[in-house]
């Protein structure tokens, strides 16, 4: 039997870590984990095991020294992503990184130089592009079976309790790097951006309404398309009904999408406006049964790397969607509209997202 071409290794064993360890075991004939690494030897061995990995590596930098690695799956807290990925690129690895992908848009860029640098790529984890209903709705859009897209909501309305806030990095501006905007929210609206591509304004507010934390915990946001469309986009962990949802209203259809955590094809509804019924029945053409999860992200990866193409979802698709995140923050801690383009590298809000600090008072002990 053949060894999987790509020998991956996963950094940080904490909730997200299963879901990696999971796409890779249904993608086990192109790509193998093994090696593993976390501070918490116990927990990396425990892990290593349950998924069949052969080698606990005691760091990243001994694990690269090695070189017996092809893609590391970075799955530790925001803060530490910039710096880890930076030392993959730097030793030529590729890198799958999980959101929020880096603290800020400097950050970002940091990587995104090194990797053109090295020829090494960086992935985003941004997996519910990859879902069948999502390839599908960007394909009738983009051969103009939906007709003209007019009107848009992105809704992440989720609910975090203050036990889940006692994780010491969480809540923290200077170690997760937002609120719901970027830990949260982030999924929904780069679906939203993959469909309707490049945003022109955003005009936003951004509070905490209810937990013990710096960041915020809810935002909401108007923006305005290159092609005029307009959205809404609202992210909170303050929302004891919780859903995930989308809507896009087309000249010839409304696509709509509620979920959670993830979708199949039975979370999405499509409504035909008047003489147009012939857009459902396109859309029921390929039915899929899959969730859209990190499995379906990771075989587009694959497919790059074996192609040698930068593999999806690129720093610059990526920062596309971070700037997004920034320009939400920018326009709600100024009061101002924020453009794309406009957060340059001199601007506060490049360097942190909350630029020159929250409107609000910080609680939380350094």
């Amino acid at each position: 039997m053949s060894q999987p071409r790509y020998r991956a290794a996963i950094v940080g064993t904490g909730g997200i870590a299963a879901a990696h360890a999971q796409a890779l075991s249904e993608h086990r004939a192109r790509a193998r984990l093994t090696a593993v690494v976390d501070l918490d030897e116990v927990r990396a061995r425990t892990f290593a095991e349950a998924w069949d990995a052969p080698t606990v590596a005691p760091d990243l930098t001994t694990l690269l020294a090695s070189g017996d690695v092809d893609l590391v799956h970075l799955c530790t807290p925001p803060s530490t992503h910039a710096p880890l990925a930076l030392e993959c690129l730097r030793a030529g690895v590729n890198v799958i990184l999980e959101k929020p992908p880096t603290l800020s848009l400097a950050e970002l860029d940091t990587l995104a130089e090194a990797s053109r640098t090295s020829g090494a790529h960086v992935a985003t984890v941004f997996q519910h592009r990859f879902g069948a209903g999502a390839v599908r709705l960007r394909a009738m859009a983009a051969a103009g079976e939906l007709g003209r897209p007019l009107l848009a909501t992105c809704e992440t309305l989720w609910f975090r309790d203050a036990a889940y806030f006692e994780v010491p990095w969480r809540g923290r501006w200077e170690t997760e790097g937002g609120g719901p905007t970027m830990g949260h929210g982030i999924h929904q609206f780069d679906l939203l951006l993959s469909v309707l591509g490049p945003w022109e304004q955003v005009t936003a507010v951004a509070a905490r309404r209810d937990r013990d934390v710096d960041t915020e915990d809810v935002s909401m946001a108007l923006v305005t398309f290159a092609d005029g469309t307009v959205a809404s986009v609202v992210n909170s962990v303050i929302s004891p009904r919780q859903v995930s949802a989308l809507r896009f209203d087309f000249s010839h259809a409304t696509v709509e999408l509620s979920h959670l955590y993830g979708y199949t094809d039975a979370d999405w509804t499509i409504t035909p406006a008047p003489g147009h019924a012939a857009v459902a029945a396109r859309w029921a053409e390929s039915p899929s049964t899959v969730e859209s999860g990190h499995g379906g992200q990771l075989a587009a990866v694959l497919d790059a790397l074996d192609d040698g193409t930068p593999p999806p979802v690129t720093i610059e698709e990526t920062r596309q969607t971070m700037e997004f995140a920034a320009a939400v923050y920018a326009s709600a801690f100024t009061g101002a509209p924020v453009r794309a383009g406009q957060i340059g590298p001199d601007s506060p809000f490049a360097a942190r997202m909350d630029g020159a600090g929250a409107p609000w008072q910080a609680v939380r002990s350094r």
